[in-house]
């Protein structure tokens, strides 16, 4: 080997090069219970999380307005020589806690675990609704604003990605959507990354199951459902979240929903709104018939109580009766019976 040769393949070692270095890591990996954000890219991680950051923080500013940091107050020299040594150190313990609070940003990359995909941990808002936020508006103006990311899903639940934790986990955390008296079509889709245990259609068939038990009346639609599940395994960790608009907004493909809109595009759009004007229209006939039924009720109390007033009528018109036939058929008065026997 000569000596150039033995250069690189020392500094390979010293700096990590190889692929290695390609795999972008945040400090942490995903883990159970976190809330978040699956992106999906092709190849080269890091402009992929560094655009994702940039994206989710324009439209979390909308949303919930810019990030706050605020020092911690330092107390003054002063007010430190006056204190003893250990009121100081509770002191800074204190300051040095609410510091790492207040620090902790919104978005955090994570290590998902699989290639091509990273996972932004999210603190204090509502990966849906900001998901969901940003796709709305790629999809009306048309903007494209991303050249790495391929899809954007939101994260609202995890678990471990066994048979019994998933059904334990997804009877509670599906009942806003699904138990009764809630109800909607839906579809499933389901992915598994690094993870040989998960079967697909055994995953799809429980989780049908479940969703049915809930409430007779889910029904399953594969073209126009009102409810998406989402179902990611990646290793040991199952990411849940249950979306709305999947097939209008591109299963969430952030370049696909930019791109303007064909023939189907528009026929899903047509769909989706007379979806909407159908079930408002059921709403209004739901109200019509509750108020009428109101009124035949209103109706019904006041033919009971006219009827209960004649009843009344008759009964005292009865009652008067029988005290006149009971008049009629008195013995005569003792005056009566004197003039008989005078005559």
């Amino acid at each position: 080997m000569s000596e150039a040769q033995d250069l690189r393949k020392r500094s390979k070692k010293r700096y990590g090069g190889g692929h290695r270095s390609k795999k972008y890591k945040g400090s942490r990996e995903l883990e159970v219970g976190m809330q978040g954000i699956l992106i999906t890219c092709n190849m080269n991680e890091r402009k992929c999380t560094a655009e994702a950051f940039n994206l989710l923080n324009e439209y979390a500013d909308q949303l919930y307005g810019p990030e706050n940091f605020k020092e911690p107050e330092e107390s003054s020299s002063e007010e430190e020589e006056d204190e003893d040594v250990e009121a100081a150190l509770k002191k800074e313990v204190k300051q040095l806690k609410a510091s790492s609070g207040k620090r902790e940003r919104r978005f955090q990359a994570m290590d998902s675990g699989a290639n091509n995909v990273i996972f932004i941990k999210t603190k204090n808002l509502d990966p849906d609704k900001l998901v969901h936020h940003i796709l709305s508006d790629l999809h009306i103006t048309k903007k494209n604003k991303s050249r790495v990311i391929l899809r954007m899903l939101p994260v609202s639940g995890t678990c471990k990605a066994f048979q019994e934790d998933m059904d334990k986990f997804l009877s509670v955390f599906l009942e806003p959507w699904f138990k009764a008296p809630n109800q909607g079509s839906y579809q499933i889709a389901f992915k598994a990354r690094n993870s040989s245990h998960n079967k697909r259609d055994d995953i799809i068939k429980a989780l049908a199951g479940l969703v049915g038990k809930m409430n007779p009346k889910n029904k399953v639609d594969l073209t126009t459902p009102e409810l998406t599940i989402i179902v990611e395994v990646i290793k040991s960790v199952c990411c849940v979240s249950v979306v709305r608009d999947y097939t209008l907004y591109r299963k969430y493909n952030l370049q696909e929903v930019a791109k303007e809109e064909g023939p189907k595009d528009r026929k899903q759009e047509e769909i989706k709104s007379n979806q909407e004007e159908k079930d408002g229209k059921q709403e209004e006939i739901k109200s019509n018939q509750e108020e009428n039924d109101g009124k035949q009720g209103d109706d019904k109390s006041n033919q009971e109580e006219k009827d209960g007033k004649q009843e009344e009528i008759k009964s005292n018109q009865e009652e008067k009766d029988g005290k006149q036939e009971e008049g009629k058929d008195a013995p005569k008065t003792d005056k009566e019976g004197k003039g008989d026997e005078e005559k």
